[in-house]
């Protein structure tokens, strides 16, 4: 069953958060992770919430997506997106019927 990234960002630095971004692709595909989401438009339907920059990462499973996480290669870039944002992030099973 997909396992999911799911992450709510609000950035303080574009500079260096653009400096994140550039490096985090080479660490997905590493580990099988793929971008659903990824700070795109969002209309809010209900309630007050009131997201940062939203990103969806889709891996195989929620193991797959916890070792991207924990993975050395992701070590070295996180704390760019530490330093330059503040967010949620969470790891999250798919639906499976």
């Amino acid at each position: 069953m997909a396992g999911y990234a799911i992450a709510n960002i609000n950035v303080k630095d574009p500079t260096t958060y653009k400096e994140y971004t550039t490096h985090v692709q080479a660490t997905l595909d590493k580990y099988g992770g793929k971008f659903v989401v990824r700070g795109g438009k969002y209309e809010i339907m209900e309630g007050d919430w009131q997201p940062g920059r939203l990103v969806v990462i889709e891996f195989e499973n929620t193991e797959a997506a916890k070792r991207w996480y924990n993975s050395p290669e992701y070590a070295v870039i996180l704390p760019l997106r530490l330093k330059a944002s503040t967010g949620d992030l969470l790891i999250v099973e798919g639906y499976q019927p």
